[in-house]
């Protein structure tokens, strides 16, 4: 197969507003000894793009300055060291930048093949938050069957993924979100409970369900004041994750119920994890979900999908908070 020398890419020309995302032409990249080049039929659009397009989260060393963190379509060409996959086919896969664009190379390591029945649309929709979701409740957080969870953000991405997975593995979970309609969608896609955080005091409602225990897991991207309040709702010897601060990084804190619970706080970021941990967290959700999203009973939710040349609409959609699940790209 001969391959175009340049492709078109959505790079950031300067931090900024959603108006910095503009179509460029540039190098179509080579992949190196244990990578595959996609020809990308659909990438993701996710927080961190936001946040790196706002000049905030600067690519690790080594990766693409174009963004774009999870892509699906069909292998073009490929490194030396790639026995897994052959030219033509059809794999997902997280990388550390340039997805918004035509070709994008990945770590063979870091992608999977297309669950039965998928196609790059809801392939795409896949690797960020299904990664991050098994990395901070399952890898690093040992949420377990009968456990109780609280997801923030339960008509997001990351929220309806987790609602879905956490529920498949017999966790009871409640979770937050900010109208009634995205209330009642989580919980038709699984969740126990659905707190309007606009309206309704989410400690309060947690302490009611759970008798006044609290939860044993919280997974939390808010940040802000809902540390504070996590405390406050989390279960003796409970676990709280936090994946991202859309409210802050800072707060006033009282931890003497840190001590008194002895509750593990902790928070991770995926982006910069190696290509071991990478790897580890591939063959994982290839054995324990990807049957689950094969048979059907575990489904990537997604809000809308844009052309390429419209990322700067995306972004515009994403901080509007008005989505619910997924929004993608298609090239």
């Amino acid at each position: 197969m001969t391959l175009p020398q340049e492709m078109t890419a959505i790079e950031i020309t300067e931090p900024g507003g959603p108006d910095v995302l503009q179509a460029t032409t540039i190098p179509v990249p080579e992949p190196d000894t244990n990578e595959v080049l996609i020809k990308v039929a659909a990438a993701g659009v996710n927080r961190p793009d936001v946040i790196q397009r706002k000049g905030l989260y600067p690519p690790p060393p080594g990766a693409s300055p174009i963004p774009g963190l999870e892509v699906a379509g069909t292998i073009v060409a490929k490194g030396p060291e790639t026995s897994r996959y052959s030219i033509g086919d059809q794999v997902t896969a997280l990388v550390t930048g340039g997805g918004y664009a035509q070709y994008c190379v990945a770590n063979a390591r870091a992608a999977l093949p297309f669950p039965q029945r998928f196609d790059p649309v809801l392939a795409a929709a896949l690797p960020e938050t299904y990664f991050t979701v098994w990395h901070n409740l399952f890898f690093r957080g040992g949420l377990m069957s009968g456990e109780t969870l609280l997801v923030h953000g339960g008509a997001s991405g990351i929220g309806t993924t987790a609602i879905q997975i956490a529920k498949a593995f017999g966790v009871t979970v409640f979770t937050t979100a900010g109208s009634a309609e995205k209330c009642d969608f989580c919980e038709k896609l699984g969740a126990d409970l659905a707190i309007n955080y606009k309206e309704d005091d989410f400690v309060a409602a947690i302490k009611d369900k759970t008798g006044g225990k609290g939860v044993n897991f919280i997974t939390d991207m808010v940040g802000g004041d809902y540390i504070q309040r996590n405390l406050d709702c989390i279960a003796e010897d409970g676990r709280i994750h936090q994946i991202a601060f859309l409210r802050g990084a800072k707060a006033n804190v009282d931890f003497t119920r840190l001590m008194i619970k002895r509750i593990t706080l902790t928070g991770s970021t995926l982006r910069p994890r190696s290509i071991a941990v990478k790897a580890q967290l591939a063959r994982a959700l290839e054995d324990q979900v990807w049957p689950l999203l094969s048979n059907g009973s575990v489904r990537p939710v997604i809000e809308t999908v844009f052309p390429l040349e419209k990322a700067a609409d995306a972004h515009r959609l994403m901080e509007e908070s008005r989505h619910i699940g997924k929004i993608l790209l298609t090239v």
